[in-house]
C-alpha cells in the first residue's frame, strides 16, 4: 500500500481506499455490539433477528427512487453527507429508550448505507482508469477482509473494558473520519446539459428512470443477466448464512467455542484468498474472477452443507470465504466497466430492490423450511440452487467476455483466431 500511495496515479485511489476500510471496520464493530444492546435490552434471539430484516426493509424504502438522486448528483459530497448522517445516527443510539424506537435508528442508518453503496460505485468507477480497476477491487477486497478480522476481536477488547456503547460511539467516529478522508476527494463533476437537472424530485422523473433502466437492459441483456445471477447467488448465500448457527448446533453439535472457532476459520479463507486474489490479479479476467470465484463459493457451501463433522465444515468454510475474495473482485470490476456511470445509480439501485425481496422471500422459505423437515437436508438443497445459479453465470460471463473480445477485434480491424 505503501508503494501504491507514493505513485501518483494511485495516491487518491490509495486515499479512498484509506476510508473505505476506516468505514467497513467501524460497520463490524458497530454491528456487534448493536445485537448485544438488543440482546441485553429485551434477551430475545427473535428481536436481534429482527435487526436483520430492517436492511432489506430499507433497501426497499429506499432504491426504488434513490438512483434517480445518486445520477443527478455530486457523488463525492452525496457520500460525505450520508457518512455522516449515519454518523449522526449511530451516535444517537445509546439514547433509544425502547427497542422499536432502536428499530427506527436502524431503519434511517441502512437506508443511508442502501444510498451509499451505489453513490460509491458510481463516483469509482469515475475515478479509476479501466485498466487499473480490477486491482482497486482487489485491494478493497483485502482491505474488506481485513475489517472483517480486525473489527469483531476490537469489538472484544472494548467489551471487555468496557460496554457495548463504547463499540458503537468507535464506529461514530470511523465515519467521521471516513467522511473527512473522503472531502479531500477530488469532486468529479461532469458537464452536463440543465435541461437534465430537474428543479426538484417527483414521481414522473422516477418512472422515467425505471424506464431507463429498462431500456438498458433490453438492449444489454447479457450484461444485466450476468449482474442479475450474481445477485441470486448473494441472495442465497445470505439465506444460507441465517441457518448457520442453527447446522453447527444441531448437527454438527458444536460448543458456543467451536462454532467461533469455525467463524474464525473463514476468517482466515477471507484474509489469505484476498492476498492471494491481489497478487494474481493481473492474470485473471474478469469472467474467471465473477464466474470461477462463484462456483467456487458454491462449492465450499456445499462442503459445509454435507458435513458432519467440525473438520468438513471447517474445510467448506474456508473454500467458501478464499473464493469469495475473487467473486466479489470480479463482480465490481464487471459492474463498472459495463455499465455506463451516467445510469449506474440508477441500474444498480433497482436491482437491488430485487435483491432484497429476494433476500426476504428466500430467508424466510428455508427458515420456515428447518422448522418443518429438519436443518441439513434444507441447507443442501439450498446450496445445490446456488451452485446451479453459479454455473449459469460461469457459462453466461464466459460467453459475454467471447461476444465482446469478438466486437473488439471487429472494431479494430482484426480477424479473431478460432
Amino acid at each position: 500500500m505503501k508503494k501504491l500511495w507514493n505513485d501518483k496515479e494511485w495516491r487518491e485511489p490509495s486515499i479512498l481506499l484509506t476510508g473505505i476500510g476506516i468505514a467497513n471496520f467501524g460497520a463490524w464493530v458497530y454491528l456487534i455490539a448493536l445485537n448485544l444492546i438488543v440482546l441485553d435490552m429485551t434477551g430475545s434471539a427473535l428481536a436481534v433477528a429482527g435487526l436483520y430484516i430492517v436492511k432489506p426493509a430499507a433497501t426497499l424504502l429506499t432504491n426504488f427512487w434513490s438512483g434517480s438522486v445518486i445520477d443527478r448528483t455530486n457523488q463525492r459530497n452525496l457520500m460525505i453527507t450520508l457518512d455522516v448522517l449515519r454518523a449522526v445516527l449511530i451516535a444517537c443510539l445509546p439514547f433509544a429508550s425502547s427497542l422499536w424506537l432502536i428499530y427506527v435508528f436502524v431503519l434511517l442508518i441502512n437506508m443511508a448505507g442502501s444510498m451509499f453503496e451505489p453513490a460509491s460505485m458510481s463516483y469509482i468507477t469515475k475515478l479509476i482508469p479501466e485498466k487499473n480497476r480490477q486491482r482497486f477491487n482487489a485491494f478493497r477486497s483485502l482491505i474488506d477482509s481485513g475489517a472483517f478480522l480486525i473489527g469483531p476481536a476490537v469489538a472484544g477488547v472494548l467489551f471487555m473494558m468496557g460496554t457495548p456503547v463504547t463499540a458503537i460511539y468507535l464506529n461514530a467516529i470511523a465515519l467521521i473520519i471516513s467522511a473527512l478522508i473522503l472531502s479531500t476527494m477530488p469532486k468529479l463533476n461532469k458537464k452536463t446539459a440543465a435541461t437534465d437537472i430537474p428543479t426538484r424530485m417527483s414521481w414522473e422523473i422516477i418512472r422515467l428512470d425505471w424506464r431507463i433502466v429498462i431500456a438498458f437492459s433490453k438492449r444489454h441483456v447479457l450484461v444485466m443477466t450476468v449482474f442479475f445471477l450474481f445477485s441470486c447467488m448473494m441472495v442465497m448465500a445470505t439465506a444460507i448464512d441465517s441457518q448457520e448457527a442453527t447446522f453447527s448446533k444441531r448437527v454438527l453439535g458444536l460448543t458456543d467455542g467451536e462454532y467461533a472457532f469455525l467463524v474464525s476459520v473463514a476468517g482466515a479463507g477471507i484474509i489469505f484468498g484476498a492476498i492471494v486474489n491481489t497478487v494474481f490479479t493481473k492474470r485473471l479476467t474478469v469472467a474467471a474472477l465473477i464466474g470461477g470465484g462463484s462456483v467456487m463459493v458454491s462449492l465450499g457451501y456445499l462442503v459445509y452443507a454435507f458435513s458432519s463433522s467440525f473438520a468438513a465444515a471447517a474445510i467448506g468454510f474456508f473454500i467458501l470465504a478464499f473464493s469469495l475474495a475473487f467473486a466479489n473482485t470480479g463482480f465490481h470490476t464487471f459492474t463498472q466497466n459495463n455499465i455506463p456511470v451516467e445510469v449506474m445509480g440508477r441500474t444498480v439501485s433497482v436491482y437491488g430492490i430485487f435483491e432484497a425481496l429476494l433476500i426476504i422471500v428466500t430467508t424466510a422459505i428455508i427458515g420456515f423450511a428447518s422448522e418443518l423437515v429438519t436443518v441439513q437436508p434444507v441447507v443442501i438443497a439450498s446450496t445445490a440452487v446456488m451452485l446451479g445459479i453459479s454455473v449459469l453465470l460461469l457459462l453466461v460471463s464466459f460467453r459475454l467476455s467471447k461476444e465482446s473480445g469478438l466486437a473488439e477485434a471487429a472494431l479494430e480491424g482484426k480477424t479473431p483466431i478460432a
